[in-house]
């Protein structure tokens, strides 16, 4: 499983995020990326990882994490 946190302080309101990640990342209406954790499901970390690098003010950041394992 892959996360994504993006920090709102650093959000400067471009929209790369969710133009290049749409299922992944959503914009308030002043069109911020929602600052916060998330858990990104298999079938949309492609996304994540293309909306994450193109942020230009670099504010997302996308890290695996240990999935359960049995």
């Amino acid at each position: 499983m892959m996360r994504v946190d993006v920090d709102g302080e650093r959000c400067q309101g471009h929209g790369m995020c969710a133009f290049h990640g749409p299922d992944v990342f959503q914009l308030d209406e002043l069109g911020f990326s929602r600052p916060g954790l998330r858990d990104v499901p298999p079938e949309l970390e492609g996304q994540a990882r293309r909306g994450a690098l193109a942020c230009p003010e670099r504010a997302i950041e996308v890290r695996e994490t240990e999935g359960d394992r049995a």
